[in-house]
């Protein structure tokens, strides 16, 4: 049987099983603590991708960096996030969850404090690398213990809400706290909030969740091979994407690292088939409706992190907002956020996973269309915040309903490995949209330049064709979540070391 909070264990009979009716009760005080301090995680996670942004002038003048190598600030952090991920799931699986937490967090807060205190550009860059891994060890882990611990039905429905909102808040939120500290105690302290925070969720973690170690784990037994390969391929991947948008998608430095990352991922897989202990067992990609979660959350992503980054371009370059006044902007969109996670998780139980995600993606690429259509003179009122508001409570219902369906049928033991794969599955999505419009919003400016449009009049038309893609990502995650499982709630045991197991009640 399972442990309180969801740990498998052997039963009478010997057989390891995980029984849903012994996990944690969210109305409890351990439940709502716990829940809290993953949330804690989740938000430390997607916060740090975005509050450098806005402190990138003042570090640029600050370590006297050169423009080429400003944007590693922010795309180092990315880059080794979306590279670790699935290693870090498949470790938390491992080795436990609560191991490669305190891990994460122990190398989260360290790269922290070395990034507000480095008084040189390559040193940053360092410990915005070394962030990213802590982040990576970090994510799936949180996101795995979610789900090992809460009943499935209504309490793990309502925690998923809770872990969609919190994204969705901690993405806004970081963009308006990046500008509030930088124009107040300094661009150091975007670094130094975290290691506070890291060692009150390290010290709860410790406090509040078991030690969940597989017995028989060695290290003897670790694919140390497909690791390599696995997270090279990765790394390779996020890498060339967010270059993209730099050296354009022809350039010998783009197809050479895809390339690469596609011969890594040949090898991994050869390498996985012939293995006794593969990293990544595929028969996780046989359950049900995984592979089309996963799928739907690239493609939302990537319309939804590529209108945050367009839409501040066009606050910034053509209404002139400054970055505190464009942080701002997005504070309703949090409001939005919890109000969907808790819509969702809510209709998830009563409906179902895929009539949430299908309409929620239709509300959001509504949302994106409207901002899509923002003129050279927009108002904040009448022009951004409509959209704003309907975008987030379509995307908020989306991430929470698809972390639903992507967790459901999972085995106990492999929830940290598809935990990395949604995760990566959110990093790749970012990094694609943001490489395929980005390209497009800067050849329909090219284009309207040298026909003789004014610079802003060709800057707003150019964020206009982004968004206006991004829009259709969003309508096509619709499409593709068609194929995802329709649960609402689960059979009450499932086989804990077996590639496959019973299957939640879907239709």
């Amino acid at each position: 049987m399972e442990s309180p909070q969801g740990q498998a264990v052997s039963s009478p009979q010997g057989q390891v099983v995980s029984a849903a009716d012994s996990r944690v009760l969210l109305r409890s005080r351990l439940g709502a603590l716990t829940l809290l301090l993953l949330c804690a995680v989740q938000f430390l996670d997607i916060v740090d991708a975005s509050i450098v942004n806005v402190a990138l002038p003042s570090i640029q003048r600050s370590l006297h960096f050169s423009q080429q190598n400003l944007q590693w600030v922010a795309s180092g952090y990315i880059l080794t996030y979306g590279g670790f991920l699935l290693l870090g799931g498949r470790l938390g699986d491992l080795l436990g969850r609560r191991r490669m937490l305190i891990t994460g967090l122990a190398v989260f807060a360290a790269a922290s404090l070395t990034a507000g205190l480095a008084n040189t550009s390559v040193l940053l860059i360092a410990a915005r690398l070394v962030q990213g891994i802590g982040a990576a060890l970090m994510a799936p882990a949180a996101l795995s213990t979610l789900t090992t611990t809460f009943r499935e039905g209504k309490d793990r429905d309502t925690a998923l809400g809770a872990w969609g909102a919190i994204s969705g808040v901690a993405a806004a939120a970081g963009v308006f706290l990046g500008g509030l500290l930088a124009r107040g105690p300094g661009w150091r302290w975007v670094f130094f909030i975290n290691p506070p925070i890291c060692v009150l969720v390290l010290a709860g973690a410790l406090v509040l969740l078991p030690d969940d170690r597989r017995a028989g784990s060695r290290a003897s037994t670790f694919d140390t091979q497909g690791a390599a390969l696995l997270t090279g391929a990765m790394l390779l991947l996020v890498y060339s994407l967010v270059r993209v948008p730099v050296v354009g998608w022809s350039s010998a430095q783009t197809i050479l690292t895809l390339t690469g990352s596609a011969v890594l991922v040949a090898a991994f897989a050869l390498n996985e088939r012939r293995s006794r202990n593969p990293l990544i067992p595929f028969a996780i990609l046989r359950v049900r409706g995984l592979v089309a979660a996963d799928v739907t959350q690239l493609i939302a992503f990537a319309g939804f992190f590529s209108m945050f980054f367009f839409v501040t371009l066009y606050m910034q370059e053509v209404l002139y907002y400054s970055p505190l006044k464009a942080g701002a902007a997005y504070l309703p969109i949090t409001v939005g956020f919890a109000v969907a996670g808790g819509i969702a998780s809510q209709l998830i139980t009563r409906i179902g996973t895929r009539p949430v995600v299908v309409a929620g993606s239709l509300i959001a690429a509504a949302g994106i269309y409207y901002l899509s259509r923002l003129p050279l003179h927009g108002s904040y009122v009448t022009d951004l915040l409509p959209g704003f508001l309907v975008m987030s409570l379509g995307a908020g219902s989306v991430f929470v309903s698809v972390a639903a369906a992507a967790n459901a049928g999972v085995p106990g033991d492999k929830a940290g490995l598809a935990a990395g794969l949604l995760n990566a599955s959110q990093q790749v999505g970012s990094a694609l949209g943001l490489a395929i419009l980005s390209v497009l919003a800067i050849t329909r400016t090219n284009d309207l330049i040298a026909a003789g449009a004014s610079p802003v009049v060709a800057l707003d038309a150019g964020y206009h064709r982004a968004l206006l893609i991004g829009s259709i990502l969003m309508a096509a995650a619709a499409l593709i979540a068609l194929r995802i499982s329709n649960t609402r709630t689960a059979a009450p045991l499932v086989l804990a070391d077996t590639e496959t197991a019973p299957q939640p009640v879907r239709s």
